[in-house]
């Protein structure tokens, strides 16, 4: 059975694009233009009611009946227990695909989504917000992180060991974006190895495209700004 996938192209929404396509689940996409404000409609509120995407309705979830999820992590988790892929083979493995999928989590995913924001976004907005402490703050978290991710990197192919896993399927959509949170790789070798080996994967590549030219120009998209950025009643 098809899975529905509600999806915008950003570094969340890939995470599952890339897990449906590595796991060969067939899926139809239906784009929340979070931009635009859908992600407030109240059908995707119904399936989603913290307002973000990505989500999925299973129609063959557990014993055969429908089941909708938020939450990027444990669509990951839940999808690698329908496919028996990705998740580990041994509890040994599953516990360090699960350790560094809430790092992801966590940790990485929101200290980099700040310093995109602080870092891009918020200086070009109406009236600018040039704020060097937050710029700091976060960009030297991100530092730290990644140094995290690099070390780990050092001993293992891969995030969670020898195996590719949803770790590596949640990590490498935010690592990917090195530049934009104003990152150098240029002491993090094992760290630039793993982008490029994971990146390199077809269904990475495929579900990095998904949708891809519908992303615009946050920094100079005002209305998309007050959608995103601004404080709702």
């Amino acid at each position: 059975m098809t899975i529905d996938l509600h999806y915008w192209p950003t570094p969340n929404g890939w995470k599952i694009s890339i897990a449906l396509e590595e796991m060969a689940l067939p899926y139809d996409v239906h784009y929340v233009n979070i931009g635009a404000g859908d992600q407030f409609k109240p059908d995707f509120l119904k399936i989603a009611p913290n307002n973000r995407m990505p989500a999925i309705t299973d129609p063959d979830g557990p014993d055969g009946a429908p089941i909708s999820m938020f939450e990027s992590g444990a669509i990951l988790q839940y999808l690698a227990r329908k496919t028996g892929q990705f998740g580990g083979r041994t509890e040994r493995d599953r516990i360090a695909v699960d350790q560094w999928l809430m790092w992801q989590m966590g940790g990485l995913g929101p200290m980099a989504g700040q310093a995109h924001h602080f870092l891009k976004y918020a200086p070009a907005m109406d009236p600018p917000q040039d704020l060097p402490y937050a710029k700091d703050r976060y960009r030297n978290e991100v530092a730290r992180l990644l140094g995290v991710l690099n070390t780990q990197l050092a001993e293992n192919d891969y995030v969670a060991g020898a195996d590719y896993s949803i770790a590596d399927m949640a990590i490498w959509p935010w690592a990917i974006l090195w530049e934009g949170q104003e990152q150098t790789l240029d002491d993090k070798p094992h760290l630039a190895r793993w982008l490029d080996l994971v990146g390199a994967r077809p269904a990475v590549v495929r579900g990095r495209a998904l949708g891809d030219e519908k992303r615009s120009n946050l920094q100079a998209d005002r209305e998309a700004q007050k959608v995103l950025f601004g404080k709702r009643e």
